[in-house]
């Protein structure tokens, strides 16, 4: 228990050092821009008189204000309360940093939530793999995430901003809207538009794989158990993510990249029909679309996802039509997550895509145990089929968390395949920091 409290301290105190760090910079910038305001062309300030006791009297005002929020952001607990009157008018009494004095607001997450339910955050991705992930065969070319090789890669460097649409108390609104940079752009823009729309080939790469890209932009409305959510977001399709944060491995599977759309343009019903069950119904614009429709894309996006048992959910997603870049065609994902025990946990995924000149098939299969609160380890045998020739690739990893929000991911992953002259051994490590 004493060691509990002593790590739970000392993670309040890294999360109060990161903040103090980010308002420091906040400080330098405003200085910064403020003195170049005032500043005149040789970099002086000429005043004299009352000019400079104005100039000095605006930048009191301003450090007296980043004081304030600065501690306002340091006041987590009523020990470590030391907000001024300005900040909070209960000073240090009796629960000072409780609900309704002000003091302690963000003091959960390196942003937070504010108080009008709009949470900003991200999270920083960085790492190294030794060799090119297939289907790649060179650095870059985009046929894989990991096909940057030998070198350390920050692969997302990624915000967010959303308000979550919340229908139990009646009509709510929402939206999302992330922004990323990194290796994995060039996989995370919408590359099913026509070239030069929206963030896809548009001036957004940068060189050696690194680029920018918009993933999600779209706005959320719920009441009661329907919600209904419009504009540019991620696919339902599958079990694997692109966002790191939501994945156990730091490679990916040949289906998740091969057979299932990232993101798509349109609108997406969702409607809880019971504790158990949960129905979901849209048009979307094509696969991998951003605000655009390519070779005239138009198709449902729709499926379930039930319990079966308290310990096993089934979600089945498919979308037909025209998939806009890969064609008219039909899709479906099955996904079953069983827990088989308090430790142990059995991810089984089938999908089908059937589309103009391009067929596959795959089975994917995961086992994860958990160690301890800090380490858990998975392994994923897969078999992909595309066009006739057959993939496989078998991974094995761990996640180690030292920090709630922290995690490094080592995985060692074999891939081979007679017909694509494929056979393999290779070795990666990321680490996620989540703000």
């Amino acid at each position: 228990m004493l060691v509990s409290r002593m790590y739970t301290k000392d993670w309040e105190m890294v999360k109060r050092t990161w903040r103090s760090l980010l308002a420091g910079v906040a400080m330098v910038g405003s200085i910064a821009v403020s003195g170049t305001a005032f500043a005149g062309a040789d970099g002086c300030t000429p005043c004299a008189g009352d000019n400079c006791q104005q100039c000095e009297q605006i930048f009191a005002d301003a450090g007296q204000k980043l004081t304030d929020q600065l501690a306002s952001m340091s006041c987590c607990d009523n020990a470590s309360c030391c907000a001024p009157d300005s900040v909070c008018s209960d000073g240090c009494a009796e629960d000072p940093c409780g609900d309704g004095t002000g003091c302690g607001d963000g003091c959960g997450d390196l942003f937070g939530e504010s108080g009008n339910g709009i949470k900003i955050g991200g999270w920083a991705q960085v790492g190294y793999h030794n060799k090119i992930e297939p289907l790649s065969t060179v650095r870059n070319q985009g046929l894989a995430f990991n096909d940057h090789p030998d070198r350390l890669n920050l692969h997302q460097g990624w915000l967010f901003a959303e308000k979550v649409a919340d229908g139990s108390n009646g009509l709510d609104w929402g939206f999302r809207a992330d922004f990323m940079y990194g290796v994995d752009a060039a996989q995370t823009q919408a590359f099913g538009n026509n070239p030069g729309r929206f963030d896809f080939q548009n001036g957004w790469d940068r060189g050696a794989g690194y680029g920018f890209a918009l993933p999600q932009l779209y706005a959320e409305v719920a009441a009661g158990d329907w919600s209904v959510k419009a504009g540019h977001f991620y696919t339902p399709v599958g079990y694997e993510v692109v966002t790191a944060p939501g994945n156990f491995f730091y490679s990916h599977a040949y289906t998740m990249f091969n057979s299932e759309p990232f993101t798509h343009t349109g609108a997406l019903a969702t409607y809880k029909a019971s504790d158990s069950l949960t129905l979901y119904g849209g048009w979307t614009a094509g696969w991998d679309t951003g605000f655009d429709r390519r070779d005239g894309g138009s198709n449902f996006l729709g499926g379930f996802s039930t319990s079966l048992t308290d310990d096993v959910k089934l979600t089945y997603i498919n979308t037909a039509g025209n998939l806009g870049w890969r064609g008219d065609g039909y899709s479906h994902s099955i996904v079953i997550d069983t827990t088989l025990t308090e430790k142990w946990n059995y991810v089984f995924q089938s999908d089908v895509l059937r589309a103009d000149e391009f067929d596959t098939v795959g089975i994917n299969q995961y086992l994860f145990y958990t160690i301890n609160d800090q380490i858990k380890a998975g392994t994923r045998v897969e078999w992909w089929k595309a066009d006739g020739v057959s993939h496989q690739g078998a991974s094995w990893g761990v996640n180690v968390t030292p920090l709630e929000n922290l995690v490094f991911r080592p995985e060692v992953r074999h891939d081979w395949s007679p017909g694509a002259n494929i056979d393999q051994t290779s070795f990666g490590v990321d680490a996620v920091y989540s703000f």
